[in-house]
């Protein structure tokens, strides 16, 4: 039987450069350009092998390891790693949940990695002895605008997952990208079970529904309205939702909600 593997990179040239590489292997290529996309691929295939990028918008490398330890707890495919960043992530590694790590650089030397790490697996399987995980470019180093950018970023995130109020990003399909602590607490759902779900799909009372739909319908329709307000009962508590256009440089991505327990308010005296 073809054994298949998945690469999920928005970079299009690098999934080729993989495509070729593995092609030449005798595996069947399954190909996505984020995160998001990934996922669907991984509910409907059944996969040998996954080489994954960490650094992708919407979905990150990060987020989607994490969806796979949690929805194919048995699964058999080892997570491959790789970005052009990793020179910069090295203390953060065990944090990240793959089973192998390849360091982006020149393909020609890429192409030396790769190989060199498909006949280990083949010869031997995962893990392999000691600590060999991890597959670094020669003569590349830490770059400082690099690591402030990861900075920057995990700051950011930090912040959102923050927050004292539930915050989801759903794209323009209604699929959920992104979203924090407190909204997981409300909704009283796992991480896994949420990403790339339907926003529609979070809640089970019909009234909910009618008016998330009809919230999200109407701030896309009337461009003068800048949010949408309504409250609901969910799990027993009285929700209080804005729902807002998610808008960079004038244009439209997608949705943002945001979710405030009122049971948390105590009238102070």
């Amino acid at each position: 039987m073809v054994k298949k593997a998945l690469v999920i990179d928005n970079d299009f040239f690098f999934v080729e450069f993989l495509t070729e590489l593995l092609e030449k292997r005798g595996y069947e290529i399954l190909k996505a350009y984020d995160g998001k996309e990934g996922i669907e691929k991984l509910k409907q295939e059944t996969i040998d092998l996954l080489f994954v990028d960490l650094v992708m918008p919407k979905i990150d490398g990060r987020e989607l390891i994490r969806f796979c330890r949690s929805q194919f707890p048995e699964a058999q495919f080892p997570i491959v790693a790789v970005s052009g960043t990793l020179v910069e992530q090295l203390d953060e590694l065990d944090t990240l949940g793959a089973d192998y790590y390849i360091a982006k650089g020149p393909m020609e030397t890429m192409a030396g990695h790769v190989g060199n790490f498909m006949d280990k697996l083949e010869s031997q399987g995962l893990p392999f002895p000691g600590k060999s995980n991890i597959t670094e470019p020669e003569k590349l180093f830490p770059r400082q605008e690099t690591r402030e950018l990861i900075d920057a970023l995990g700051f950011h995130r930090a912040i959102i997952d923050s927050l004292g109020v539930g915050i989801i990003v759903a794209e323009k399909d209604a699929r959920i990208v992104k979203i924090n602590s407190e909204a997981l607490e409300i909704l009283d759902k796992p991480y896994e079970d949420v990403l790339n779900c339907l926003i529609t799909d979070l809640f089970s009372a019909r009234e909910v529904k009618y008016h998330m739909v009809n919230a999200l319908k109407n701030v896309v329709r009337n461009r003068k309205i800048s949010k949408i307000n309504f409250k609901s009962v969910i799990g027993g508590r009285e929700i209080h939702v804005v729902v807002s256009l998610l808008n960079m440089e004038g244009k439209i991505l997608g949705w943002i909600i945001v979710l405030e327990d009122m049971s948390q308010w105590v009238e102070q005296v």
